[in-house]
């Protein structure tokens, strides 16, 4: 049976109301009902929506990474996303203030650990495997999009397990599925590079199917050694971030 640490109290969430300097006008069609997660009240500062053409993200200036990135996918979506290229031209996300915004630069830089130099990729929370066309699939490399994420992970198990398996259960849905994607920070928080990225303790993905009246989350740590386990439930991921994603959609029964 999956175990978790009892760490609650250090979590450090990163959420808050919406900024106003977007408006969740801009794309409600990727948020369940239309309506924004229930954050709790301890957050950073300077936090944007920001909507793109598939998905959308909660940044924080704070962080300099997403809360967490939302989106609405179909077997049509991910039938034009398969074989779309691959550009690998990550930018600066200009629509954010200068002082909020994660950088190049700061990828290339490393976190000493014991002796060791570790080395961070830039982490898709919304992957580029789900962008149905060109212009998504340019927009899903902005730095917005992105978290410090270990090397092995990002290419590893997050990619081959909780990426695939999400494709491959939207593949096989009757309707629409929401998919909120996101880090989760715990004291005392590392950073990377000189505009001092925040870098996840652990990493989560919920999958909702408002059809089937399910939803489950995965959740890994953010370390090279890490490995997929069995998913949790909707009410432990709840527990884990403080977030209440569905708040009124709750899923019943589950």
């Amino acid at each position: 049976m999956f175990q978790i640490p009892r760490f609650s109290a250090l979590v450090v969430v990163f959420i808050s109301s919406i900024s106003s300097a977007a408006s969740l006008d801009s794309c409600p069609q990727f948020f369940v009902n239309a309506s924004v997660p229930k954050l709790p009240n301890s957050a950073p500062a300077r936090q944007r929506l920001l909507c793109f053409d598939a998905f959308a993200v909660l940044y924080s200036g704070e962080s300099k990474t997403p809360v967490y990135v939302v989106e609405k996918l179909s077997r049509a979506q991910l039938a034009d996303a398969d074989g779309e290229q691959r550009t690998n031209k990550f930018y600066e996300e200009a629509r954010l203030p200068s002082a909020d915004r994660a950088r190049l630069v700061d990828f290339k830089a490393r976190i000493e650990d014991h002796g060791d130099e570790l080395r961070f990729d830039r982490g898709h929370m919304a992957p580029a495997a789900d962008m149905p066309n060109a212009r998504a699939m340019a927009q899903s490399f902005s730095l917005s999009n992105m978290v410090p994420q270990a090397p092995a992970n990002n290419r590893g198990a997050w990619a081959k397990s909780i990426e695939q398996a999400t494709r491959k259960y939207v593949m096989r849905s009757a309707g629409d599925v929401y998919v909120f994607t996101g880090p989760v920070f715990t004291a005392p928080v590392r950073t990377l590079g000189p505009n001092q990225v925040w870098v996840p303790r652990y990493l989560y993905k919920l999958v909702y199917d408002p059809v089937a009246n399910r939803a489950w989350a995965h959740w890994i740590e953010n370390t090279d050694q890490a490995r997929a386990s069995k998913p949790i439930t909707y009410e432990e991921l709840v527990r884990r971030t403080g977030i209440e994603f569905l708040d009124k959609a709750r899923p019943g029964g589950i």
